[in-house]
């Protein structure tokens, strides 16, 4: 996998529902190296620190290779990198085959696979229709957030360099659809639970599942 976008956003104003609302997810690539922290990334806009930022949600990754199969969904958006959200655009980013709790050494941060995306009325507004939200659970390759485990900078090029694998765990992906699915696999579902890569309070929410 390699850095082929860096993102920032900056506060962005909208009204949805007659209220007036501030979003970070209007992300647009930097051309330089950011800062990745522990609880997010330098000069990135967090709006809402209850659901976005944190330990869990410091860092969001996307993967480039999804990018085709929206563009044909919605060919008059003005696209660019960075337009789901995310920090870092990445090239060669398979879900099925990177794994909750992985540990990468990506430029001077060393990181770990953490939390599933949640599509919220943030991502619909940016889509201009609330049919985003239902569609991107569908398909079924949300990117995932990153818990920093050492602070630094990367930058476009850098390369995530596998450091370590827990040996029970299950991949982005099936973590992505096992989160959103009516009747949940018991089997993933038991390993997720069971995964420190996942705040504590997702944990006890995942465990009431258990049959």
């Amino acid at each position: 996998m390699k850095i082929i976008s860096t993102n920032i956003g900056k506060p962005t104003v909208f009204i949805w529902n007659g209220k007036e609302e501030t979003t970070g997810i209007y992300k647009k690539p930097t051309g330089k190296p950011i800062y990745l922290t522990r609880n997010d990334v330098v000069n990135d806009e967090v709006s809402n620190r209850l659901n976005h930022g944190g330990f869990y949600k410091a860092c969001y990754l996307f993967s480039a290779e999804q990018y085709p199969y929206w563009q044909k969904l919605y060919p008059n958006l003005d696209w660019s990198w960075g337009m789901f959200g995310e920090n870092l655009t990445v090239s060669e980013f398979d879900e099925r085959r990177v794994f909750l709790g992985d540990t990468y050494k990506v430029g001077e941060a060393l990181v770990q696979v953490s939390q599933y995306r949640e599509p919220c009325y943030k991502l619909a507004h940016k889509f201009g229709t609330s049919l985003i939200i239902k569609q991107f659970i569908e398909h079924g390759f949300g990117g995932t957030y990153l818990s920093i485990l050492e602070e630094g900078y990367v930058d476009i090029n850098d390369e995530f360099t596998l450091v370590e694998r827990p040996k029970l765990t299950l991949s982005v992906s099936d973590l992505f659809n096992l989160i959103h699915a009516k009747e949940k696999d018991q089997n993933l579902l038991k390993i997720a639970v069971e995964s420190r890569a996942i705040p504590r309070k997702k944990r006890v929410l995942l465990s009431s599942y258990l049959k």
